[in-house]
């Protein structure tokens, strides 16, 4: 695992655009659950940092496709993947398994 960001930069219910390894990762605050997924949509690259987060569902801006924040999976389109990172918050540190 590879530090990602300190807990107190990604606010609750809010989310933070970061860059590791040369990939773009938001990390998301959904009522405490901190999580982590790729920046673009599988679809058509829609900025996921846009999208609205409810109850462990990320929801992309352009089409509203709903994507399980834990496995990816598009629940309107199965054939579509979210690509999500593992996430461990240790002390103030937020870190993810990229």
């Amino acid at each position: 695992m590879i530090f990602a960001a300190k807990l107190a930069e990604v606010p609750l219910w809010g989310k933070k655009l970061i860059t590791v390894n040369g990939e773009e990762v938001v990390l998301i605050n959904d009522n405490g659950t901190i999580s982590a997924c790729e920046n673009y949509c599988p679809h058509q690259g829609s900025t996921m940092l846009a999208g609205i987060v409810k109850e462990g569902v990320i929801s992309c801006p352009r089409h509203g496709w709903h994507y399980d924040l834990q496995s990816g999976t598009c629940t309107d389109h199965p054939g579509y993947t979210l690509k999500t990172y593992q996430v461990e918050v240790v002390g103030d540190d937020i870190m993810i398994e990229l």
